[in-house]
């Protein structure tokens, strides 16, 4: 018997397909078949349940009663709304802080407050309320201080700012330590103590749940649907979870970032990005459009124009400050392509082609705010845990990436003795050490990585071979299905496709454009780096996902081809 496209490719599994109960799932929530196969693959498998899921809207928002602290952060931001007090809001210099702290920043202004905020500097204290930092948000003598995005950690500076008349309120995600943190209210689901239901809130949604708490307790008419948008960018920047909450927070704000009613900085960021006007637009968009342009003022040490962008009042104003930050953006992507070239050449010097363990680069001539780029980018290409360093002078600071299943915070646990200090989770840390230590920490990270970073990779699930009854989906399916990204991962198409059309494009022709013969469907297709493999077919298998077409508009989708298989 002749082989199938994935038993010749062992790297990808295509999951069993049910037609029949596919097709009776389908019929019962108006969707085509190749979405009730997917709705099976997530385990939605009768109809009550698969409407439910469908929803998605915010009616279905988890109640917030159970947050602790919740209510005494809104009761103090309250009285000091009502007495004129000075409030300061304080982010992390990534989007999460940046948008949570506006969020909040803009609802307390809207509800009469005064609300000044700050936004960190990776190069002036670096991540979280550092001691500069403290300086800047104190230097107006506020009242009230919320951190947004951080805090968890800083024990010291929130007990200094008390000390120094401020009340303050912590509003964050991350990890939470053993000890008690000295502020007056301490919003993080991640608490022990914390009851809320859904725990994978990021800072923004956590904004504007503590911004509906103030809406709330002060009776007031300001709409809330105004700060979706926001909500949406920051979630999927911060790789939150796309189930639970936040689906339903993301749907609404991809929605309203789509419309004509976004605030003017997301408006000039689509005609930037040529995302069109319409109620189709992903978390792919954002992820892959909008979210690396706000995150690259603050890579380089300034984001505060990421918040003077999205606060701007004038689409005049925020087309102005765009062309800022498409500038900055040129120049972190130059800045990492180069340090990406140097980074892959000195693994290949250092350890081979095919190293075994975790790798450690380093340059002086490599920009520190890149550095977390550059180690994700080996980790694709090695298959390794990477960690990649920018040195100063005598002073390295870096940052560590891991292939999934990897703990690389517990590789660095194992090589703290070489370093000044780090912190960070299992897929992602940062870290610093002095220039004398770099060969020692190399083979304790080395040894702390052994041969378990080279793993065997995992097949890769394939929802629906399309063909027959496996139609291409609607984009109308698609929209009732996502957001797609973490937790809700976007699915994946096996497609024996007759190539009706094929171009080159971009630099060197290395990409394609196609129209694809599918089943009975006729789409538009791009493959990214696949010319070379498609160049001279009539046909291929070809594995993809499916999305918005947004150059057609309208109800379009267009096939994007991830791999050529080996027919």
């Amino acid at each position: 018997m002749r082989p199938t496209p994935a038993q010749r490719n062992p790297q990808y599994r295509v999951l069993p397909a049910d037609e029949h109960a596919a097709a009776a799932l389908a019929r019962a929530c108006s969707l085509g078949v190749t979405a009730g196969q997917l709705l099976l693959n997530r385990g939605v498998t009768d109809p009550s349940t698969a409407e439910a899921y469908l929803e998605a809207t915010l009616r279905g928002l988890s109640s917030p009663a159970s947050m602790a602290d919740r209510g005494m952060a809104a009761d103090r931001l309250v009285r000091a709304i009502q007495a004129g007090e000075r409030i300061v809001v304080f982010g992390d210099y990534d989007v999460d802080g940046t948008t949570s702290a506006l969020i909040l920043t803009e609802i307390v202004e809207a509800l009469g407050g005064q609300a000044r905020t700050v936004i960190a500097d990776r190069f002036r204290g670096g991540y979280g309320l550092s001691n500069t930092a403290l300086e800047d948000c104190m230097a107006t003598s506020p009242s009230v201080l919320v951190t947004c995005d951080c805090g968890s950690s800083d024990h010291e500076r929130i007990a200094e700012a008390s000390r120094r008349g401020a009340d303050v309120i912590v509003v964050d995600h991350h990890l939470v330590p053993d000890e008690p943190l000295p502020a007056l209210a301490f919003l993080n689901p991640h608490r022990p103590e914390c009851a809320f239901g859904f725990k994978g809130l990021c800072s923004a949604g956590l904004a504007f749940s503590l911004g509906a708490a103030l809406r709330a307790e002060m009776s007031a008419k300001i709409d809330l649907r105004e700060w979706l948008d926001l909500v949406a960018i920051g979630t999927i920047a911060d790789l939150a979870p796309l189930d639970g909450d936040n689906r339903r927070l993301v749907r609404a704000g991809l929605k309203r970032f789509g419309s004509g009613s976004t605030r003017p900085a997301l408006r000039a960021l689509r005609q930037v990005t040529n995302l069109p006007d319409s109620p189709y637009l992903t978390a792919r968009d954002v992820a892959f459009r909008v979210a690396p342009r706000l995150n690259a003022p603050g890579r380089l040490g300034h984001a505060d124009l990421t918040l003077r962008l999205l606060a701007s009042k004038t689409l005049t104003d925020a087309l102005r400050l765009v062309q800022e930050v498409e500038q900055t953006n040129d120049e972190r992507k130059a800045l990492t392509h180069r340090a990406s070239d140097e980074a892959r050449a000195q693994v290949v010097e250092i350890y081979g082609a095919e190293p075994a363990r975790g790798v450690v680069v380093a340059s002086e001539a490599w920009h520190r705010g890149v550095v977390g780029i550059v180690a994700a980018r080996l980790v694709d290409a090695f298959s390794v845990p990477v960690v990649a360093i920018a040195f100063d002078g005598e002073v390295g600071h870096g940052s560590a990436r891991t292939p999934k299943g990897f703990d690389v915070y517990r590789a660095l646990e194992h090589a703290q003795d070489s370093l000044d200090g780090w912190g960070g989770h299992r897929a992602a840390a940062g870290l610093s050490l002095r220039r004398a230590e770099l060969d020692a920490f190399r083979a304790a990270f080395a040894d702390a990585t052994g041969e378990t970073s080279r793993e065997a990779t995992p097949q890769q699930a394939v929802d629906v071979e399309l063909g027959g009854a496996f139609r291409i989906p609607t984009v109308e399916d698609l929209a009732r299905l996502g957001p797609f990204g973490e937790g809700n991962p976007t699915p994946r198409y096996l497609a024996r496709a007759h190539i009706a059309e094929l171009k080159g494009v971009g630099e060197d022709q290395a990409h394609a454009k196609l129209r694809l013969q599918i089943g009975s469907d006729t789409v538009r297709a791009f493959a990214p780096s696949q010319f070379a493999k498609l160049e001279g077919r009539q046909d291929a298998t070809l594995i993809g996902e499916v999305q918005p077409d947004h150059f057609i508009g309208g109800q379009a989708v267009e096939f994007l081809v991830t791999d050529v298989l080996d027919s």
